[in-house]
């Protein structure tokens, strides 16, 4: 994926975090086109972190909270990881220079 396609799929997800969403709507305030949503829907919905509703003829996405919440403990669990081992850099440094 690319930073652009990055970038418009966390644009995607900002919006849904304000509520469901049509294409349609989404596509109005994304600098990218109806089908490009409706692609980036996809990944997000195949990646389990959105879902869909029937509305008439529209499709309805909004986030899976279940889904999200464990992106960000999964995300969590790396910042921890890279605090604790900065944590460790500094203290190793910090020894080499008290030597």
């Amino acid at each position: 994926m690319s930073s652009r396609s990055r970038s418009v799929a966390r644009a995607i997800v900002e919006c849904l975090a304000d509520g469901p969403r049509a294409v349609g709507e989404l596509a109005a305030v994304l600098p990218v086109s109806r089908p490009a949503v409706s692609q980036h829907l996809k990944v997000l919905k195949d990646a389990g972190l959105v879902s869909e509703r029937a509305d008439g003829t529209r499709r309805i996405y909004r986030l899976e909270p279940a889904a999200v919440a464990a992106l960000r403990d999964q995300l969590d669990t790396y910042w921890r990881r890279a605090l604790s081992g900065y944590a460790d850099a500094v203290r190793t440094v910090d020894v080499a220079a008290d030597s």
